[in-house]
């Protein structure tokens, strides 16, 4: 497995969405896309994160950048989670975790002395050339939204 690293060309991707939609990074070509996973729908720091995604929805969309959540839940908990939350953002489900896996993003974690398998949460700023642009790893939920935020409006047209 390639390690993305910033300026690299992002891997393209086609995913189911909530409400029954797609996504696709190539039909993206040209708008900003911000790309954040995250472990599981409806736990504490994945809610908080969606939260203050959607909250930040109108100045990204202003900024012209498209934020997409990504974890291993199905469309239909996608739908639940949004409804519940009232959350704005596009969440992408990648139950057979090809979009984790193609971003480097499904590793080793270890809690309370048990190793197993999940998302590291991260977040990757994708430019209109399709390049990484920025990557976040290990995010922190606090604060994190409004950094990728600013970042973003650096980008400019």
């Amino acid at each position: 497995m390639t390690t993305l690293t910033e300026e690299m060309k992002a891997p393209d991707f086609t995913a189911q969405t909530d409400g029954g939609g797609q996504v696709s990074l190539g039909d993206l070509k040209g708008k900003i896309v911000v790309l954040y996973f995250y472990p599981k729908d409806d736990t504490p720091g994945c809610t908080t994160e969606a939260i203050a995604f959607s909250q930040l929805g109108e100045k990204f969309a202003a900024a012209g950048a498209t934020v997409i959540g990504v974890s291993k839940d199905s469309v239909k908990k996608h739908d639940n989670f949004k409804a519940k939350h009232d959350l704005t953002v596009t969440l992408a489900a990648d139950p057979d975790g090809d979009l984790v896996e193609s971003y480097g993003v499904w590793v080793e974690k270890n809690m309370y002395g048990r190793t197993y398998m999940g998302i590291e949460r991260a977040t990757f700023v994708i430019n209109r050339q399709g390049q990484i642009a920025r990557i976040w790893r290990k995010v922190k939920v606090k604060g994190h939204a409004e950094e990728v935020l600013e970042f973003v409006q650096t980008l400019g047209d």
